[in-house]
């Protein structure tokens, strides 16, 4: 469809997932073999494909992954140009396109295949640069749990370069250990690092590293519908919300 709108660059990213791979070989040939550039970062967590896609111009964005899911589940998720999700319109034109016959360009107009090497220290900025200059995060010990996933690099550079004192577990991915008994899905692991390391807090992401799970500092459960509350109270604080009522 990308071919069929003159359009000729694409993001893919994925998960640590042994399979992705083998779903990047054939992403790779598929928009080759229809005159587009597919451009790879490797393992990077969703939201960065979603923020590359839109800063490095491409017209669409791919993810190699299947989210919290064991290792042997894997799947793709689209971008749009803007890096958010596509309209659901189009995304049933692709399925269409599924059953029907692949149509090639000329051998001559063959798309070619590159490695952005710099992905992750370019979303890794990106991140510290959302922080607020006048903060800084010394003095704090944060345990992070990566699930062997796709933030494995990307959180503990992160905050350490905010000041942390990081430690970090889950970051040992082998391609099938992805999601097993570590990160959002499993806080276990987590729980006992913070009590152990008497650290301030822990974070928990999933296997793509589009989700989140917090421990505070005795080692209990903070949900997304209270990391919801502090957020929302912190922005009311500040004057960035109309009225006191949050729908979600």
């Amino acid at each position: 469809m990308l071919a069929k709108q003159g359009t000729k660059k694409v993001i893919i990213g994925k998960d640590t997932r042994i399979s992705g791979y083998m779903l990047e070989s054939a992403l790779e040939a598929g928009l080759s073999a229809a005159g587009l550039k597919a451009i790879f970062t490797g393992p990077l967590p969703t939201p960065a494909v979603a923020y590359l896609t839109q800063t490095f111009r491409a017209e669409a964005g791919i993810v190699i992954s299947a989210s919290h899911n064991p290792y042997y589940d894997n799947g793709i998720k689209f971008f749009s140009s803007e890096g958010t999700k596509l309209p659901d319109a189009i995304e049933l034109a692709i399925e269409e396109e599924l059953d029907k016959d692949i149509e090639c360009v000329e051998s001559s107009e063959l798309g070619k295949a590159s490695r952005l090497n710099d992905a992750a220290g370019r979303y890794i900025e990106f991140c510290k640069s959302t922080f607020p200059h006048n903060l800084s995060l010394a003095g704090l010990k944060i345990v992070i749990d990566c699930a062997h996933g796709a933030t494995y690099k990307i959180a503990p550079s992160v905050f350490k370069e905010l000041g942390a004192d990081v430690v970090a577990i889950g970051v040992d991915p082998d391609g099938t250990n992805i999601n097993a008994e570590v990160g959002a899905t499993d806080v276990r692991a987590l729980q006992a690092k913070v009590v152990e390391e008497n650290a301030a807090l822990g974070l928990a992401f999933d296997g793509d590293g589009d989700r989140i799970i917090m421990v505070d500092h005795l080692g209990n459960k903070v949900d997304g519908d209270q990391i919801a509350y502090i957020i929302a109270r912190d922005a009311l604080r500040r004057g960035e919300l109309k009225g006191g009522v949050v729908g979600t």
